[in-house]
This record gives structure tokens, C-alpha cells and sequence, in this order.
């Protein structure tokens, strides 16, 4: 699919989406809980469905109504798979749950599409290995087999916070305690913080004894409750960015007190000169002159594509570091910002570890590719927003992996979009 967005006008009200990353630990923890829990404000994607399509193979029961999914929980136990497990492109599917699926005992075949399979596994490949586990991996295809046992993890905490989220699910289903020991530099330490609350809230305890060691006690069950998703920062992040440029926008359902990452995108746009308020739950921006900034990555990768986007409407430089896992995304999404907003006029440069961006307007251009990234797409799509400008962007459906609705909320900001089938969209979107 071809979007063209024509971005002449930016205003409203925007409703924060649900937060994927949320979602999709309340989603697996009431999928391990005992009796039947209800979750709210809940969204459907592409990667939720593919946890969704998971956990059912694990054996839970989930039924979607609207903006709700009722699940009935398997009460700790973990079924043998019937056939492969298809994760999509969602590397939180794959990573939260293999550790559980190998508690089944049972040989568990995995697939992806996209990159997924080409993305880093090999916090899990060096502890199977290990504790002398199976786990066999191709260009297509992952195999394990033998549960993880109870005990020591030593984990890099460089890599991906979704490997130790996917451990902290598994583990306190063990008949003994065990103990997570994180390498520093400890990145994205937000979303485990993040996993230790939803385990909480579905009654397990897990936590940091010290700032690099997590305990986690065995033995323990999770309980059935009902609880709601809270509005997604990162999401929100790309309306944030031109609403900061043009103002007369505002966007609501951002919880001040979350523990998301991503929130640090309204301290990144303040330090940018930012001009906005808060009130309740909703953030209300007024027109700003930006200036930019030297701003890291280390604890939220997501929001790279759109701070790139942010370094285009600042004067002077922007640079954002630790961005080097931004290389290993559903695209290497500093390769594919940098070609993109290049056709739009920016001045970007990058090296391994950082990207450095010069304030410098933007202009349209019908020929942008979203490389099969939705983070890609949606910076792109803010960009013309940010500018009032045109563009066209190609492999635009791939924003359904994570916000299927992200189109009809910028048309609700007044930005006129115009989708069209491509020639193959198949091909593109994979």
C-alpha cells in the first residue's frame, strides 16, 4: 500500500493508543493465571495478534470483544504446541515466550517473517547451551527442546530488555528460586520495570535486590484479575513531534506516572524548547522554536526514528547516542531514516553508535519507502505532518504491526491521506 499524505494542516485532539509493550504483558500473564482475567483498553495489531495466536497454542483461552480481550489462563501449565508457532515479525512474541513454551519439555518449532529471524537471539542461544538445552536456529526456522531450570542467569543487559521480561515470565513457575544477574550497561531498563509491575498486578512477586540483580522466587502462581492498558508514549510520540513544531494540538490518555521508556519523549521535546502543559492526562502544545540537542537512545530505541525526524525542525545539531540497536530493528532504522529524510531535504549523518542530525527545512517528495518498518512509516508520515508538506510513502500497511489506526488519526489532525494498493503489496510489506 501507497499512503500520500498531504500535510497542509496539524491540529486536534489525539487519544494516546494502547500500549503494545503493555499489552502484551498483561496479555501473557493472564495467560498463565488462574482463572479468567479481563484486560481493557485493549488494541488490537499485527504483533498482538501474533502473542494472541502464541499464548492460544500455549493453551490459554482468548476471546476478543471490543477494545477488551477476556482471557481464561492456564493456571501455570504450559501444553505442547500442535504445530509451529508463528511469532509474524513481533520480536516481543518470540522473546517473551520461548522461555515458557521450552517449559512445556516438548521439541517447540518457531517461525517469523520479515527479519525477525535475523534479529538477535543469542542471550537465549548462550544460556540454553548452557544448561545443555537444544536450540537450533536457521534463516527460517527456530527449534528448542528441554525446559530451563531453576537457578543463575547471567544475562547481557545490552542486547534487548525483552530477554530478561521473557526469563521473569518463565521463572516463577520453577519449583526452586532463582536469580537474575544483568551485564551492564543496563539498556531499556524501563520495560523490565514495566514486566515486574505487570507481574505484580497478576500476583507475583519479582524484584530488584540490587540494580543489576533481579530475585525471583519460585513456586508461584499467577492469579486472574482485571486490569486495563494504559496510553502508549512511543505511539504518541510521533504526533508529539509535530505538535510541538505547530502547536494547537493536544494529546490525551498519557499516564504522567508511567513507567514506560518512552516517556522521556516529552523531557526530550522540553529540552528542545518545547512549549507545552499538562493537565490530567492530556499533554496541550503551543507553536515553538526548537533548538537541538544531544539526547540517548540507551533506554528507548523506539523513539529513534522520530527524534531524527525532531532533529530536522531544531536549529543547530541534534544528536542522538546508543543507537547502535536501532541497526537490528524490523529495518536498520538509522540506514532507512537516513536515506528517507535525505529525499526530504535533511542533513543526517550517522556512525555506528549515533546519529547526528542539522536543522534544515523540509520539503515533499512522493517517493519514500517505509522498508517494511512501521516506525519508519509513521516518522515519515509525522515529518510531512511536522512540515506541511506531501509525501508518498510505499509499504505504508506496515504500520498495522503495531498501530492499525495510525492513518485515520492523522486524518483526524487535518493532514488529508490517501491510500492506494501497490503492485505487489506483499512483497513489500515482507
Amino acid at each position: 500500500m501507497k499512503a500520500e499524505i498531504h500535510g497542509g494542516k496539524f491540529g486536534g485532539t489525539v487519544s494516546a493508543p494502547p500500549s503494545k509493550s503493555a499489552a502484551h504483558r498483561a496479555l501473557i500473564a493472564a495467560a498463565l493465571a488462574d482463572g479468567t482475567s479481563e484486560i481493557g483498553n485493549f488494541g488490537l495489531s499485527e504483533d498482538l495478534s501474533a502473542t494472541i495466536n502464541a499464548l492460544r497454542a500455549l493453551g490459554a483461552e482468548i476471546t476478543a470483544g471490543k477494545n477488551t480481550l477476556t482471557v481464561h489462563g492456564t493456571g501455570g501449565r504450559i501444553a505442547v504446541p500442535k504445530g509451529v508457532v508463528d511469532c509474524g515479525e513481533s520480536g516481543s512474541t518470540l522473546r517473551f515466550l520461548l522461555p515458557l513454551f521450552s517449559l512445556c519439555g516438548q521439541a517447540v518449532c518457531f517461525a517469523g517473517h520479515g527479519r525477525l529471524m535475523q534479529r538477535p537471539l543469542s542471550v537465549y542461544e548462550h544460556i540454553f547451551a548452557q544448561q545443555g538445552l537444544c536450540f537450533q536456529r536457521d534463516a527460517q526456522q527456530l527449534r528448542i527442546q528441554g525446559a530451563l531450570h531453576a537457578g543463575e542467569y547471567t544475562v547481557a543487559g545490552n542486547v534487548s530488555s525483552q530477554f530478561i521480561t521473557g526469563l521473569l515470565f518463565a521463572l516463577p513457575l520453577l519449583g526452586q528460586d532463582s536469580v537474575l544477574h544483568i551485564l551492564p550497561p543496563f539498556e531499556s531498563a524501563g520495560y523490565v520495570h514495566m514486566t515486574l509491575d505487570a507481574l505484580r498486578t497478576f500476583g507475583v512477586q519479582a524484584g530488584f535486590v540490587r540494580e543489576d540483580t533481579i530475585a525471583v522466587p519460585g513456586t508461584q502462581r499467577y492469579t486472574a484479575c482485571r486490569t486495563a492498558v494504559e496510553g502508549d508514549y512511543s505511539q504518541a510520540a510521533f504526533f508529539a513531534v509535530p505538535a510541538a513544531v505547530r502547536g494547537g494540538a493536544v494529546i490525551r490518555g498519557l499516564d504522567a506516572q508511567s513507567l514506560q521508556g518512552d516517556r522521556v519523549i516529552l523531557e526530550y521535546l522540553s529540552r528542545c524548547g518545547a512549549r507545552f502543559h499538562i493537565s490530567g492526562d492530556a499533554v496541550c502544545f503551543e507553536p515553538s522554536v526548537l533548538t537541538g540537542g544531544t539526547f540517548s537512545l540507551a533506554d528507548c530505541p523506539d523513539l529513534g526514528p522520530v527524534l531524527m525526524v525532531l532533529g530536522t525542525f531544531c536549529r543547530g545539531k541534534t544528536v542522538l547516542t546508543h543507537a547502535r540497536r536501532l541497526r537490528m530493528k524490523e529495518s536498520d532504522r538509522i540506514a532507512a531514516m537516513q536515506q528517507e529524510l535525505r529525499k526530504m531535504g535533511a542533513q543526517i549523518t550517522s556512525d555506528a553508535d549515533s546519529v547526528t542530525v542539522t536543522g534544515t527545512p523540509l520539503h515533499g517528495c512522493t517517493g519514500l519507502s517505509g522498508c517494511g518498518d512501521h516506525r519508519v512509516v509513521m516518522a515519515l508520515a509525522s515529518a510531512a505532518a511536522a512540515a506541511g508538506v506531501t509525501v508518498g510513502i510505499s509499504g505504508a500497511q506496515a504500520v498495522g504491526k503495531s498501530w492499525p489506526g495510525f492513518f485515520d488519526v492523522l486524518r483526524s489532525c487535518g493532514c488529508t491521506v490517501q491510500c492506494m494498493p501497490e503492485a505487489d503489496d506483499e512483497q513489500l510489506r515482507h
